[in-house]
């Protein structure tokens, strides 16, 4: 029998189609987080008889560390059930401020371990269309386990925002090691791209594209190695990556943001003066985005070599190429790079390094890299790099920390009232935003390591990385 009139699933209202998603969201991730779960435990089993068979340990010495490991997973399912929340955390510092929230030094109360805090304001993730660009991080994080990447121990949510827990790493950012100098040798410039390359490529083997390389998100450890953050944008881009936010923008930077007729050191002096405010700012900087994301014709990994071109010629010249009064202006010189991409006389770099930075940044399939990261390892400009040890040696330039909680390479920021309730403003109701609570669904993780360390993690257990 014909059917006349709306079918059934278009009469639904929306709060009944909301609900059906909500249900089947919650399902899905129900399921998915069970076989996960088996799937890791298998992995932390075979990990340990495989370190066990390295070490040459006699049968009973098995048996006991066998044993141990077992505890120790039914401390984890244990500890699984229990819920985490802000009240698990002393807060000693504001480390780091963005357009969506902050990063906080925080103290877990029951082993003492220091964390650095990522806060974000839920309204402002909803109002900004952000949830599917921090769904992305968190969930990169918790598959990219590797030295190079910022690790990440717990995240978990309240009405109001949504937390992060990293590993804190002392050494600050790159961001602020360059502000503080004029420029890097060329000698300091090899190993922080070298190590950056290598940290690119981890994720790039994982099927990942970061899209947002900059010196920002290249983290420094104690010892003064890098680790790659901010994970954002792995899965999309944001508007700031779109060309018609260009040209529809109205923001302009202060008066004094000039770089007409400047010389090299004049710019580098502006460029830093004005540095930090563009990192808190929600427009951003196009300074680092590779031409062919603007253009949105397709594009692949290659584009986060390109923005590691500009970092490099960054750091040799001491701002980067296409730094403009406004990022209208900068996007422009992007786009005509063939003809904007120089360098200045006055400030000599090695014919090595040019050439590296302009195999970087030119036309993606001409890119170096293309063929895979085999061919930026054998430039020329890195002869002489121990690829393969290259973190267990000296960094080019030591932090040096005096305590676990030293933030000494961060700048100082006053206080936020982030987390008080009456951050739920008359602009963002809670009301307005506790409906679409959902969508933070199976936001909660909690590592395996974090969770039943006490003390230091145990060092079968990091020799098993």
């Amino acid at each position: 029998m014909a059917m006349t009139g709306s079918t059934p699933c278009s009469s639904m209202s929306n709060h009944t189609k909301e609900r059906v998603t909500m249900t089947k969201v919650t399902l899905e991730n129900f399921y998915s987080n069970l076989i996960a779960q088996h799937e890791e435990r298998e992995m932390r089993q075979k990990k340990l008889e495989k370190v066990m068979e390295e070490e040459g340990l006699k049968d009973e010495e098995k048996r006991l560390r066998r044993s141990a490991h077992a505890r120790k997973e039914t401390e984890f399912l244990r500890l699984k059930r229990t819920r985490l929340g802000l009240e698990d955390f002393e807060s000693l510092k504001v480390i780091g401020r963005g357009a969506f929230g902050e990063v906080r030094l925080v103290q877990k109360k029951d082993t003492g371990h220091v964390y650095a805090m990522k806060i974000l304001r839920k309204a402002d993730m909803l109002e900004k269309e952000q949830v599917g660009h921090i769904r992305a991080e968190r969930d990169i994080l918790v598959e990219a386990d590797s030295l190079w990447v910022v690790k990440m121990f717990y995240s978990f949510q309240d009405k109001l925002n949504l937390y992060l827990i990293m590993e804190f790493l002392p050494g600050g950012d790159m961001m602020t090691l360059l502000m503080k100098k004029d420029t890097l040798t060329e000698e300091e410039t090899q190993f922080y791209i070298a190590e950056t390359v290598l940290a690119i490529d981890s994720i790039h083997q994982l099927g990942f594209i970061h899209r947002d390389i900059k010196p920002d998100n290249l983290l420094l450890d104690s010892k003064g190695h890098v680790k790659l953050s901010d994970f954002g944008l792995c899965t999309g881009l944001k508007k700031a990556h779109r060309t018609e936010f260009y040209r529809n923008l109205n923001h302009s930077l202060p008066s004094d943001f000039t770089f007409q007729n400047m010389n090299s050191k004049r710019k580098a002096e502006t460029w830093k003066r004005n540095r930090r405010q563009l990192a808190f700012s929600t427009v951003g900087t196009p300074d680092y985005i590779a031409p062919e994301v603007f253009m949105q014709t397709g594009y692949n990994k290659l584009c986060d070599w390109w923005s590691l071109g500009v970092i490099m010629y960054e750091m040799l010249i001491g701002y980067p190429p296409f730094c403009s009064e406004t990022p209208q202006e900068t996007y422009k010189k992007v786009m005509n790079w063939k003809e904007t991409l120089t360098f200045p006389p006055e400030v000599p770099i090695s014919e090595k390094a040019k050439d590296l930075i302009l195999r970087f940044c030119c036309e993606w399939e001409h890119r170096i890299g293309a063929p895979g990261v085999e061919e930026i390892k054998s430039n020329s400009f890195f002869e002489g790099v121990d690829w393969d040890h290259i973190r267990e040696r000296p960094a080019a330039i030591s932090i040096e920390i005096k305590s676990i909680d030293d933030t000494s390479n961060f700048d100082e920021f006053p206080e936020s009232d982030i987390l008080k309730p009456t951050v739920a403003t008359s602009n963002h109701p809670e009301t307005d935003y506790k409906n679409k609570d959902w969508v933070f669904i199976n936001y909660t993780y909690k590592r395996f390591e974090g969770l039943t360390a006490r003390g230091a993690i145990p060092s079968y257990m990091k020799a098993a990385k």
